[in-house]
């Protein structure tokens, strides 16, 4: 027995295909989801996300979204799905400095929402240079 798995981003459809499992970061930890899992909908959060297809692990560095798990199929809706060649360490630093500096700049005058956003750049930059740096050594 096999899932399907779908990755979806705002930009673009990452993957597409059969799976034996899934392993994603939800809201409240990892979540494992094989064949029959039964049916809901979570949170995820910035982590890393794992599935076995065609006898490989391959592992994705993701944002913030939701999953929706059936007993045949997972799809994960994230603004993030990166694989390590697509990190730009260099870069992601730099988008968590320019983060930390706005914050720490004006944050009084800052709206929640506006908060929300940096705080997810810090994140979501932060996986990726984890899961980078693992993924080489």
């Amino acid at each position: 027995m096999s899932l399907h798995l779908d990755i979806v981003t705002p930009e673009k459809m990452v993957f597409s295909d059969s799976v034996e499992n899934v392993y994603l970061p939800g809201a409240d930890g990892e979540l494992g989801v094989l064949p029959q899992h039964a049916g809901l909908v979570t949170a995820l959060k910035p982590g890393e996300l794992r599935y076995l297809h065609d006898g490989k692990v391959v592992i994705l560095a993701v944002g913030s979204g939701f999953a929706e798990i059936t007993q045949t199929q997972v799809v994960v809706l994230t603004d993030m799905a990166l694989g390590e060649a697509e990190i730009d360490v260099a870069q992601a630093e730099s988008a968590i400095q320019r983060a930390q500096e706005q914050l720490h700049g004006v944050e009084h005058s800052m709206d929640a929402e506006e908060v929300a956003f940096l705080q997810g750049i810090i994140a979501k930059s932060t996986v990726a240079i984890n899961f980078k740096r693992k993924s080489q050594g």
